[in-house]
């Protein structure tokens, strides 16, 4: 099934945000924010999913991809910000905000400093100061935590062989992956082919401890539904992570797992990725 996509650039602040839409502009508001290393073309398969019943809206994170506007040395604090902003420019009531990986460290930063929001979906990934990031970034299967806080170097190692050194990922943490087609990849790997672009991935990473602060500052309770999603076959005890939301005042929590999926959901089981976002939205 096809999809007509509509693009735009957003004004904000130094810059402008790519923002890709799908879906009737009157219909329940869905904003999705992808992960490293991937772009907006992470959500093309959800989206096309989405848009029968949805406004779906998945933006490139500042400084990838068609994004120009910096990514705030990647602090999800501030790209938290810019995110409302776009929300705001958009006029966008009673949006459900889904975040995929580094993406998601931006909706529980947004959840943090907006509690109004209507309802989050975090999707495979761990949040900095909350457990079990302790155990995450000791485990040394995480090596590449450590390698992309390094300043400057992995930008020289991977300049020039994103392709390769993103496919290891893709390979690596996905059930199937061949669900990370060729089209797919090639567009990620355009999305960081600058220098600038590289840095902003990588500035994601080099945030971690600035995140933890950010994260550990309050521990008010938060009442926004929030529902948390890993992949079947990614890592981790889900109720781990679902016992360190609550420590960290989430209230109104709901897990899932999704069938079929390793690290890279929204590619890897785009259906069932979109059937347990739509039932958490409209229950």
């Amino acid at each position: 099934m096809s999809i007509e996509l509509r693009h735009t650039h957003l004004n904000t602040g130094d810059g402008t945000l790519h923002v890709v839409e799908a879906g009737d502009p009157r219909s329940r508001p869905y904003l999705f924010l992808h992960g490293w290393p991937e772009s907006w073309q992470a959500w093309t398969d959800v989206m096309t999913l989405a848009a029968p019943d949805a406004r779906a809206i998945a933006i490139d994170l500042p400084g990838v991809g068609q994004s120009t506007a910096t990514g705030d040395g990647g602090v999800k604090r501030l790209v938290a910000a810019r995110i409302h902003e776009l929300i705001q420019a958009l006029n966008l009531t009673d949006v459900t905000l889904v975040g995929h990986d580094a993406g998601g460290m931006v909706a529980y930063a947004y959840l943090r400093q907006y509690p109004q929001t209507a309802r989050v979906v975090i999707m495979n990934t761990v949040i900095p100061g909350v457990e079990p990031w302790t155990d995450v970034l000791k485990n040394p299967y995480i090596w590449h935590f450590g390698l992309h806080n390094v300043p400057t170097l992995p930008e020289t190692l991977v300049q020039g062989h994103q392709a390769e050194y993103f496919g290891y990922f893709y390979d690596v943490l996905s059930v199937d992956p061949s669900k990370i087609g060729p089209e797919s990849r090639a567009a990620h790997a355009a999305a960081y082919s600058s220098d600038a672009s590289l840095t902003a991935g990588f500035d994601f990473y080099r945030a971690f401890a600035q995140d933890a602060r950010d994260n550990t500052a309050s521990a008010a309770a938060i009442r926004t539904p929030l529902l948390y999603l890993r992949g079947q076959s990614e890592g981790g005890d889900i109720a781990t992570y679902a016992a360190g939301f609550r420590e960290a005042g989430i209230e109104n929590l709901t897990t899932a797992v999704v069938p079929g999926a390793g690290h890279f959901a929204p590619e890897e089981a785009p259906a069932e990725v979109w059937r347990l976002i739509r039932e958490f939205a409209t229950r």
